[in-house]
């Protein structure tokens, strides 16, 4: 199995290699970064969300009742009688520890998917500078060939142009400013 993952690898350019190094180096750095809380957290929340969790604490609950409703007939000791004021109390804790242990995860998470969205945005501005000089290039290119006629193109020359990127961000919050007062 491993034999297609190698002609894979390949076949890829040493630049994806390099890239997927530079993003697991990241996310190493950012697993190291955990205080020993958080990443006792990370762990506790993963292992809350899984389906065996949820089962084991289904079949918990299932027999917490039928423990306390069947204890009184075997001379058992009823643990809790119904209405189960100590599985309510049992079942309110755990959600409680859920709900929390699930937003410290989702903090950290949202500052990644933050800290993503910030390298996103540097790449993409990054590519249309790149793809404005490229542009800027070949039009200059088009022109001095002496075979090629030359003729004004205004989408080049507006594909050409850097995007203001302050410009484009009085837009967006323009628009979402729009978007917010509609909703009120």
């Amino acid at each position: 199995m491993d034999a297609p993952d190698d002609e894979l690898t390949g076949k890829l350019p040493s630049s994806v290699h390099e890239n997927l190094g530079v993003i697991a180096d990241f996310h190493e750095r950012k697993k190291e970064q955990l205080s020993p809380a958080q990443a006792f957290f990370e762990r506790v929340s993963l292992m809350l969300g899984t389906p065996a969790y949820v089962a084991a604490n289904l079949v918990f609950a299932v027999c917490w009742i039928a423990w306390n409703l069947v204890a009184p007939n075997l001379d058992f000791p009823q643990l809790d009688e119904p209405p189960f004021f100590w599985l309510q109390g049992l079942i309110g804790l755990n959600a409680f520890i859920i709900s929390t242990a699930v937003l410290i995860r989702q903090n950290r998470m949202s500052r990644l998917a933050n800290h993503h969205a910030h390298l996103d945005l540097q790449v993409s501005l990054l590519a249309d500078e790149k793809t404005s000089k490229i542009i800027q290039m070949l039009e200059e290119l088009r022109r001095d060939l002496p075979g090629v006629q030359d003729k004004p193109d205004r989408e080049a020359d507006e594909l050409a142009r850097r995007t203001d990127t302050k410009a484009v961000i009085s837009v967006i919050e323009r628009e979402a400013d729009g978007l917010d007062s509609e909703r009120k």
